[in-house]
């Protein structure tokens, strides 16, 4: 278990989980523990538990509770959005993605090409935004028969915090008749996810990223898109994830996110901001470390802040704040064992060296304003 000293401010990779999102789990661990889809009193329980949440979720997408789709995590809910949605295409093989994207969609899309697929990068500009013109030029490069087979762009990038237009990104794919997937796993608890005024077909969310234990995310996709399920078997969820439901973390995932729709984004941003202003005047005097702000400086995350340390490797900075109290990080966590520069970093213009210097802070409504004004004055000492 981690200090009570220790001030975590990597809610990006995990945030803490929520007391009242493992009490309203918790009877579902124990007396609630059927098989949701057997055929008798305690199965029915798990059922009807499993479809309230499954409710609950659609409710706060704007969605139907035929278009939820539990999935095993945000990781899982990338493959089976870009895989499921490409392989269900007829005739299309071609599929964009960004440059700023996790590695469960990058990755998905590249295993795509062992199946006669092409996969595109759009390029991102020095603050890791995509421009709808750069994927309306890309998608009328490739304007042949059958059209795109997916556009995947990332709501939110995990790295850099920064805050993609994804409405009028969805309109220029709507446009070319091109299906369109978000990563929303950082955006969730932070962004609207209403999916009608976002104008996707598929959406990723994960639990451990709002406050649940690890294990539970969720796929949305709209009713009537073509999609191709990876796991297959007892035929659960309309057949599109098979699998035993994970009932308790269903049930998890929709407190979290009654908890995370109630929380007001603005006081985070406004702490966001003044932490971020903190940093760089606290390592921007004679002989400091510069610290300069990666990322969109107002379309970013309220509670994200990225910085790449001038002359410093970012693993010895974060190093040296850990053994200090503080626990942030250096890039990705779901790219934690890669040693190579950051992609996302590099897209941006971001030199090898330079990208190797990152280092993110990433905090919730429970952090304090001490926290980080504490954080801000160790980064002079770090």
């Amino acid at each position: 278990m981690s200090s009570p000293t220790v001030t975590y401010l990597d809610h990006a990779a995990t945030a803490p989980p929520h007391r009242e999102v493992l009490e309203a789990m918790w009877p579902y661990l124990t007396g609630t523990f059927a098989n949701p889809a057997s055929q008798h009193e305690p199965g029915e329980h798990a059922r009807q538990a499993l479809e309230h949440a499954r409710r609950r979720v659609a409710e706060h997408l704007g969605a139907r509770p035929a278009e939820i789709i539990f999935t095993s995590g945000g990781t899982e809910a990338d493959n089976a959005a870009v895989k499921g949605l490409a392989l269900a295409s007829e005739h299309r093989r071609r599929v964009l993605v960004s440059a700023m994207e996790h590695p469960a969609v990058l990755d998905s899309a590249r295993w795509l090409e062992r199946f006669g697929y092409e996969h595109e990068i759009l390029p991102a500009d020095a603050q890791g935004l995509v421009s709808p013109e750069t994927l309306e030029a890309a998608l009328l490069r490739g304007s042949g028969p059958g059209g795109p087979a997916l556009v995947s762009i990332q709501y939110a990038s995990n790295e850099v915090g920064t805050v993609q237009d994804i409405p009028a990104l969805a309109r220029v794919a709507a446009a070319h008749g091109a299906p369109f997937h978000t990563d929303a796993v950082q955006a969730a608890g932070q962004l609207p996810l209403a999916v009608e005024e976002l104008g996707v077909q598929a959406m990723s969310l994960a639990g451990h990223k709002l406050g649940t234990p690890k294990g539970i995310g969720v796929l949305y996709l709209r009713r009537r898109t073509p999609f191709e399920p990876l796991i297959h078997g007892g035929g659960q969820q309309r057949g599109r994830r098979s699998g035993t439901e994970n009932v308790a973390g269903a049930v998890g995932m929709a407190a979290a996110l009654d908890l995370t729709t109630a929380q007001d984004s603005s006081a985070l941003a406004v702490r966001r901001d003044e932490f971020i202003r903190q940093v760089e005047q606290s390592t921007g005097g004679p002989g400091r470390t510069q610290a300069q702000l990666t990322g969109h400086r107002s379309r970013r995350l309220p509670g994200h802040a990225s910085f790449i340390m001038a002359g410093r490797s970012g693993e010895s900075v974060l190093l040296d704040l850990q053994r200090r109290g503080i626990s942030c990080s250096s890039g990705s966590a779901c790219d934690a064992e890669r040693q190579d520069p950051s992609p996302a970093l590099l897209a941006m213009g971001y030199s090898s060296e330079e990208a190797q210097a990152a280092l993110r802070f990433t905090f919730g409504p429970q952090t304090s304003e001490g926290e980080l004004l504490r954080t801000a004055e160790l980064l002079t000492e770090a």
